[in-house]
């Protein structure tokens, strides 16, 4: 259980949606906790680490020692970890891992294109942008659409399933929507505004039966706007995830700002059951 004091330390300080507590506490039904300048998260046997310090420069030593000293403090079973580097002592036997880079858009200087503004201008002829709290059953269509075409790993399914619940229950989430000209949603974007000085770009999804063209990029446009409008200094992309969504996220500045390293490991021979994983992101 975090103090007040802690809980306002980690906000002013927050640089990563992992950062943010109301965010993780929903998605990962945990408990949030602040050790060594470190957030992480229990739930039952299983134990989320934020490798990620608040202030403090990371030290791949440092970490390894907390995570070694944690293990024996807490009667957990399973852990996840992120980090900019993992130790390889948990590398070696963890159930899953992967590497992958985060991207934010710094602001403070920000120009849009003239190409991209274009695109959007003539967009936004045929597709009328709002701004939402809901999750309703045209974004549960485009999501189940979404995965029966795409059928991304367990993870990224459950974390697609679990937005109803997340802005059900959040105060600080904001979802932007885009109809075409019937009232149909083509696509939609989950931000989180909680964070003192970036707004996180959570997931994203787009209609291949009621394809519009830049539809997501009208999206992003809206994105920035709301950025502005709240003041932040930055949006936090998310991660690469893939080529393609790296591609896209460059065409609108994105730049690469962080590694991120991440490894499931258990303390038993017996594989760790799926979780759910809100790093990973589509636009």
């Amino acid at each position: 259980m975090l103090t007040q004091d802690e809980e306002i330390y980690i906000f002013e300080n927050a640089y990563i949606p992992e950062h943010i507590v109301s965010l993780m506490s929903i998605l990962s039904k945990g408990e949030p906790f602040l050790a060594d300048d470190y957030v992480y998260y229990i739930k039952d046997d299983l134990a989320i680490l934020i490798g990620y310090p608040l202030k403090e420069e990371f030290s791949l030593n440092h970490f390894e020692g907390f995570v070694k000293s944690l293990m024996k403090s807490i009667p957990c079973k399973y852990f996840r970890m992120a980090a900019p580097q993992l130790p390889e002592v948990f590398l070696k036997r963890s159930t899953n891992s992967s590497s992958d880079e985060y991207f934010i858009l710094p602001l403070e200087k920000f120009h849009i294109k003239g190409s991209l503004r274009r695109e959007v201008e003539k967009t936004l002829s045929v597709v009328e942008v709002e701004r939402g709290r809901v999750i309703d059953e045209g974004h549960t269509m485009l999501i189940n659409e979404m995965l029966e075409r795409v059928k991304p790993d367990e993870r990224i399914e459950k974390l697609y399933l679990s937005m109803t619940d997340y802005v059900r229950k959040s105060d600080t989430a904001l979802v932007l929507n885009a109809k075409d000209s019937e009232g149909r949603l083509v696509a939609f974007y989950i931000l989180e505004l909680a964070a003192k000085r970036f707004i996180s770009y959570l997931l994203g999804c787009h209609s291949k039966r009621h394809y519009i063209s830049h539809a997501s990029d009208v999206l992003f446009f809206e994105l920035i706007n709301v950025a502005k409008e709240q003041m932040k200094g930055c949006i936090n992309l998310g991660l690469g995830v893939n080529s393609g969504i790296v591609r896209f996220k460059k065409k609108w500045g994105g730049i690469p700002y962080m590694r991120y390293e991440f490894c499931e490991y258990a303390k038993t021979r017996f594989r760790i059951f799926p979780f759910i994983d809100p790093l990973e992101l589509k636009p």
